[in-house]
């Protein structure tokens, strides 16, 4: 009858400190660069590789073999579980951008060279 009782405890005990759990505080751990569609519509085809780098800041992987593929990614990992993702994919010709791609919108002044 003993076994019964210290049984039944030890259920007891191991299912509240189960519901403990959510108490715990975790941390979200966002990595990358953080954009926002304002930043992404100050492109302009035509832009060199500076005046991106002034809007957008460097890219978060550079790609040895195609310096002419610019990829900027930025992933949070929620504590509660709340994962969020978003990517932008620049490209270039000649030092110059060409088009952009990816969860971001193409303003409508993109296809506009901002030196006219």
């Amino acid at each position: 009858m003993k076994a019964v009782v210290k049984i039944a405890v030890l259920i007891a005990i191991l299912s509240s400190v189960s519901a403990c759990s959510s108490w715990v505080y975790r941390i979200d751990i966002p990595q990358g660069n953080f954009l926002e569609q304002k930043d992404v519509d100050k492109l302009r085809v035509a832009m060199t590789k500076e005046q991106v780098i002034f809007v957008l800041g460097n890219p978060v992987a550079a790609n040895p073999f195609d310096n002419d593929t610019w990829h900027y990614f930025y992933a949070l990992k929620g504590g509660r579980g709340n994962n969020f993702e978003k990517r932008l994919v620049v490209e270039f010709k000649d030092d110059r951008l060409v088009d952009i791609s990816g969860d971001f919108d193409k303003s409508a002044d993109f296809d506009t060279p901002l030196d006219i």
